[in-house]
């Protein structure tokens, strides 16, 4: 069994088309806080069930229901999402936990430590300095997960 998971972070309530292209196919999405905008998550929701957590920015009404941090399983592999990693601690990292997944730092990365992959997939929203624009997609084939980031291509666009 292979299923394909879409990751994005910190959009701030712009929903980039390219962003939305590129998660297509996915059989699920999860979002990494700083959503911005519940029409973030209904663009979302429009491809893929999403898995989202709030942000240190979500602070209007609409965020309220949305958990800080959340588990879930996904073809078998446990994942913990919250927004910013310096909240993890060992009482969030449950010992089956395959996958972390965070934003905050809009700073792309993939990284395996102690067996456990931390994805972050950076910023899919108004672009930060020179860091690029990003989602991540992550393949599960075999309960084993791998990750890719992807740079969304922004052509003409430089927001």
């Amino acid at each position: 069994m292979s299923c394909i998971i879409g990751i994005i972070s910190d959009t701030h309530g712009l929903m980039r088309p390219e962003a939305l292209d590129a998660l297509q196919g996915s059989s699920a999405i999860i979002h990494a806080g700083d959503i911005g905008s519940e029409s973030v998550l209904r663009a979302l929701n429009d491809i893929a069930p999403v898995y989202a957590v709030r942000g240190n920015n979500d602070t209007d009404e609409w965020a309220a229901a949305i958990p800080i941090a959340t588990h879930v399983t996904i073809a078998g592999i446990s994942i913990l999402v919250l927004h910013d990693i310096a909240e993890l601690n060992p009482v969030r990292k449950k010992e089956q936990t395959k996958v972390v997944i965070t934003g905050h730092s809009h700073r792309p990365s993939i990284e395996e430590r102690h067996g456990i992959l931390f994805i972050n997939p950076g910023s899919a929203g108004p672009r930060r300095f020179t860091l690029p624009v990003s989602i991540a997609k992550m393949q599960i084939r075999n309960k084993q997960p791998a990750a890719t980031l992807i740079e969304l291509d922004l052509g003409k666009s430089s927001r």
